[in-house]
């Protein structure tokens, strides 16, 4: 058959519940089920044209060509498109950010997710969201997640077929405002696939995927009941505990600065002083402080009065990857 061109966005998300580690590396299938929220307000557009003239993909980001491993990922997920399309073209692909990449802000979530949707428009495949989050979660495990809007669980699976995101509740059903601390806008030296491979050399691993289910069910009944006290406790508790795997690896992986611990000790003392918010922290040093709308003008101050944070990013629950026309504006 033949193919053309599409054009899709998707927002980041951010994890309440991690996705830390794989059981299997080669399909992204996680060692435990996660839960997100998609993050309205910050997005990745991409555009696929798949051209029989082309002798290779050709893949740029934010204007810069992708090699290497980078490339490798994008063009799994490609192939993966033209096998189910039974298209044989090779495939022009270009994706801009409005945030940091590679800075620990699931760039490459939004980035995966819009993609699959665009790369499979393109190929005349019309795909439910459920199929797009497995074909997104080839080229990032996180990226299953952001095919969907609003509060997300990824369940982890044993298979391909097993392993997709289902929506726990849409973006209205609570309003949480994520305010994202800045404390770095570099790339980070270590990207998330290669501490995925370090998790199991960690003696904090095994216990942390056993004691996941119960993290799930709190997080989730937190999501269904808008338990704001609930949220903070578990979300707080499961970053920490990925970020101690992290720290007791072979080499160990250390993405906080002082700046990011300064925000989080703030955060706990905020709290304790009645203000509803919490922190998470991915693979990356910037800090997601969750509140809830009430909250935000106060923790927007507080946080700016902290040295070494270089700028707040505001967002509130985002929708799904969704298809855009051509005149749509970058």
């Amino acid at each position: 058959m033949t193919a053309g061109s599409a054009r899709a966005l998707a927002h980041p998300n951010i994890a309440f519940i991690k996705y830390w580690g794989n059981a299997n590396a080669d399909l992204r299938l996680p060692s435990n089920g996660s839960i997100s929220l998609t993050l309205g307000g910050l997005d990745t557009r991409t555009r696929v044209s798949f051209d029989p003239d082309l002798r290779q993909d050709t893949i740029t980001v934010d204007g810069h060509a992708l090699s290497g491993e980078a490339e490798k990922r994008v063009v799994r997920v490609l192939d993966h498109i033209r096998q189910l399309a039974r298209v044989g073209a090779r495939a022009r692909v270009e994706s801009r950010n409005s945030f940091p990449t590679g800075a620990g802000l699931a760039s490459s979530a939004s980035g995966f997710a819009a993609l699959a949707l665009a790369a499979t428009r393109a190929a005349g495949l019309s795909l439910d969201t459920q199929e797009l989050s497995r074909i997104a979660r080839l080229g990032s495990g996180s990226a299953c997640r952001s095919a969907w809007g609003g509060y997300v669980e990824w369940l982890a699976g044993r298979n391909h077929a097993g392993s997709y995101a289902v929506q726990i509740a849409p973006p209205e059903h609570w309003d949480i405002r994520d305010v994202v601390a800045i404390v770095s806008r570099r790339p980070k030296a270590v990207g998330s696939s290669e501490g995925h491979a370090l998790a199991a050399g960690s003696p904090l691993q095994a216990q942390r995927i056993a004691d996941a289910p119960r993290r799930l069910a709190v997080c989730r009944d937190a999501i269904v009941q808008r338990d704001f006290t609930s949220l903070a406790g578990i979300v707080e508790e499961d970053s920490d505990l990925m970020h101690a795997v992290m720290a007791s690896s072979t080499p160990p992986l250390t993405y906080s600065t002082p700046v990011s611990l300064a925000i989080q000790r703030a955060v706990r003392q905020w709290r304790s002083e009645g203000l509803p918010t919490a922190y998470t922290q991915d693979a990356g040093p910037n800090i997601h402080v969750l509140c809830l709308p009430e909250a935000e003008d106060m923790i927007t101050t507080r946080l700016r009065s902290i040295a070494g944070v270089l700028d707040l990013i505001h967002t509130a629950p985002g929708g799904p990857a969704r298809e855009i026309e051509f005149d749509d504006p970058e």
